[in-house]
């Protein structure tokens, strides 16, 4: 039996009880500040150890970062798309689907989910890094911090889209874009920190986005 795809209404205010166990649900919030803190200073103490206990070059560290940088803008965009909006096809995707990301698209406003829970992001951090170290030796402790910065810059950039008003500069358009894809087209403006890949990929919605802002 296949679930159905049924349009999530936004909520101006409040929250969701996700778990019946008080444990978890207390562990699906958190303040913005904790995890952004975590990856900048783990992403400081890696770049500290590739400069002082690896054989790496200065220039190589600063393109490894860079690269790690620019990486995270694609993965960022990758999961947005392809895990996060995947299609509730069955009951299963439907509860993954909802739980991982539809909640946030149900209480945008709630600022203690506009991150991946902090045990959660350890693991998945610890996972990658290893990977990493697998394929690339020594230089993954030069390239993960600029990944994991990456990741500390889309929290903040997320956060704020969240919590504040448009600034009034260039900036503004990441709010804008934000704001098309939770509340005119969920299937276009992926990127949040970074619109590059939906121009890459074709998911850059064309509609008039003059008064979208106002909804965030």
């Amino acid at each position: 039996m296949e679930a159905k795809n049924t349009k999530i209404r936004p909520k101006n205010s409040g929250s969701k009880q996700l778990f019946d166990n008080p444990i978890l649900e207390k562990l699906s919030h958190t303040h913005i500040a904790i995890p952004v803190s975590m990856f900048f200073i783990a992403g400081f103490v890696l770049g500290y150890y590739a400069f002082t206990h690896t054989e790496l070059a200065n220039w190589a560290i600063g393109m490894l970062f860079i690269t790690g940088a620019i990486i995270f803008t694609f993965i960022e965009y990758w999961v947005h798309r392809s895990v996060y909006h995947i299609e509730p096809t069955t009951d299963a995707r439907a509860k993954f689907q909802y739980i991982a990301h539809g909640v946030h698209h149900e209480y945008p406003k709630d600022k203690t989910r506009l991150a991946m829970p902090p045990i959660v992001a350890v693991i998945v951090a610890v996972t990658l890094f290893s990977i990493f170290f697998v394929l690339m030796g020594e230089a993954a402790y030069a390239f993960f911090p600029g990944f994991i910065w990456g990741y500390a810059a889309y929290l903040l950039v997320h956060y704020s889209v969240h919590a504040y008003a448009p600034p009034k500069n260039f900036m503004k358009q990441l709010w804008i874009n934000h704001a098309v894809h939770h509340y005119k087209d969920g299937n276009a403006v992926f990127g949040v920190s970074s619109p590059i890949w939906d121009y890459v990929f074709g998911t850059m919605a064309t509609m008039d986005k003059s008064k979208v802002s106002e909804n965030l």
